[in-house]
């Protein structure tokens, strides 16, 4: 049988996090950090992920405060992290936009060498002006050149890393430590995005590379993954559309020389755990009311609608006139802004739906947007995961609890260990590097 692979997403403050209940605490304060990263360690967990974002959202010209609190620096909090875990892979979105491949290149490096191989590199782009904006660079690359960059990025800081061989360094105990390879960190790249030469400056890290995930779902995205990754993450979280995926992007490996075991897939996945799984339910459908208040039920229209509906009821129905169509102006720095390519039509859907259901604008909005991917018992959502392995639907889940940061602490004191029973998950870390955790070695 395959084993699972899971591991563990810290989120900000957004829709899926209950920041009401009285559980939730700091999401900038290192020991919530510290709590998740330590449960997913006692849990065997492949990795921990953090995101990143650039720039504070905002909505109708102020900060979206119903999902922003701020975000440190991922650097900074991965590194931290090196210093309390042992054994669980330390993964971190950063862009290949707004950023340059030798600084990128040199950090993880480092994070390499101190975490002793644990390091994973989550690579996005980004293409809107408002992101930008912070970096001086408000419209310097349009869409179609962002994953262009972005693979060009990515090899650069690949020869970076490989400028080093790893036997380079001579210790002597009477002249000291020295070079036997003058050339020794030399590289010297030429291409449309970069033009760079010089010497890199951190010897070759435990794993060489680190780990590189992606998370496009464009024929753009799959392509780059399937030619560069190590994992991807998806959004497909049901059998039939997560088998789809699977074996699309796992097909395209082949013209790059590279196997399926090469190439991770990985969904993110929320979850509600009950005794029973009608108790389950019963929460699930508690925990969509705190995620969805009727303030954020407004947010989350006004993003279609493109229009500023704070006078409407989120109680009542939905307003009469359509969305505005063309640039959104209500919500910047929001991917779900560009997820409805129609909004006419999803407003279209959406009024059908209301209408048959008799729903209002919150009501709706619960019933539009995300919910809990594995809602049950603990037996039954381990029945769940391991069925969605088996039938390669996917690899493994990165789970998003709603709670943070003792949201985790649940599944791993139940779930795992009937995950272990039946033999798909380890008892154990069987290598110190996050490649070893994923089989990437073997």
């Amino acid at each position: 049988m395959k084993q699972i692979h899971l591991a563990a997403h810290f989120p900000g403050v957004n829709n899926t996090t209950v920041w009401s209940d009285p559980q939730a605490g700091s999401h900038i304060e290192f020991s919530s950090f510290t709590h998740l990263a330590r449960t997913a360690e006692r849990a065997k967990f492949d990795f921990f992920f953090l995101a990143e974002g650039l720039r504070l959202r905002e909505q109708g010209g102020r900060i979206y405060d119903l999902d922003v609190v701020g975000r440190p620096d991922t650097f900074t909090v991965l590194a931290a992290l090196a210093a309390v875990t042992e054994h669980l892979g330390l993964t971190g979105t950063i862009n290949s936009t707004f950023n340059e491949p030798y600084e990128v290149a040199r950090q993880f490096a480092s994070l390499d060498h101190l975490s002793g191989g644990r390091a994973g590199w989550n690579v996005v782009t980004s293409w809107d002006a408002f992101t930008g904006e912070n970096f001086r660079r408000g419209g310097f690359l349009p869409q179609d050149q962002r994953y262009s960059r972005a693979e060009t990025f990515l090899r650069t800081a690949w020869e970076l890393f490989d400028s080093w061989r790893g036997d380079e360094i001579v210790a002597d105990k009477q002249s000291g430590v020295f070079l036997r390879d003058a050339d020794a960190g030399a590289f010297d790249h030429r291409s449309d995005h970069f033009d760079i030469s010089g010497r890199f400056n951190v010897p070759r890290s435990p794993q060489g590379r680190p780990v590189i995930l992606q998370a496009g779902d464009s024929h753009e995205g799959r392509e780059f993954a399937a030619a560069t990754a190590d994992a991807i993450f998806s959004r497909h979280g049901t059998k039939e559309s997560g088998q789809a995926f699977y074996t699309d992007v796992k097909g395209r490996l082949a013209k790059y020389g590279r196997t399926g075991e090469q190439l991770k897939i990985l969904p993110a996945a929320t979850f509600v755990l009950g005794d029973t799984d009608a108790d389950a339910r019963e929460k699930a459908a508690i925990v969509r009311r705190q995620q969805v208040s009727g303030q954020t039920a407004i947010k989350l229209l006004e993003q279609l609608w493109n229009r500023d509906l704070s006078g409407y009821d989120p109680e009542g129905p939905l307003p009469e006139v359509d969305p505005l169509v063309g640039e959104n102006t209500v919500a910047k720095g929001r991917a779900s802004v560009r997820m409805h390519k129609d909004p006419l039509a999803t407003a279209r859907e959406w009024r059908q739906l209301a209408e048959a259901k008799n729903l209002s604008i919150r009501d709706l909005m619960i019933e539009v947007s995300a919910r809990q991917t594995f809602i049950g018992s603990a037996a039954t959502i381990a029945d769940e995961i391991n069925d969605l392995v088996q039938s390669d639907a996917a690899d493994g889940f990165i789970l998003v609890p709603h709670v943070t940061p003792g949201g985790l602490d649940e599944f791993a004191d139940t779930v795992v260990p009937r995950l272990q029973d039946r033999g798909v998950f380890r008892t154990e870390y069987t290598g110190p590097t996050l490649r070893d955790h994923l089989g990437l070695n073997t």
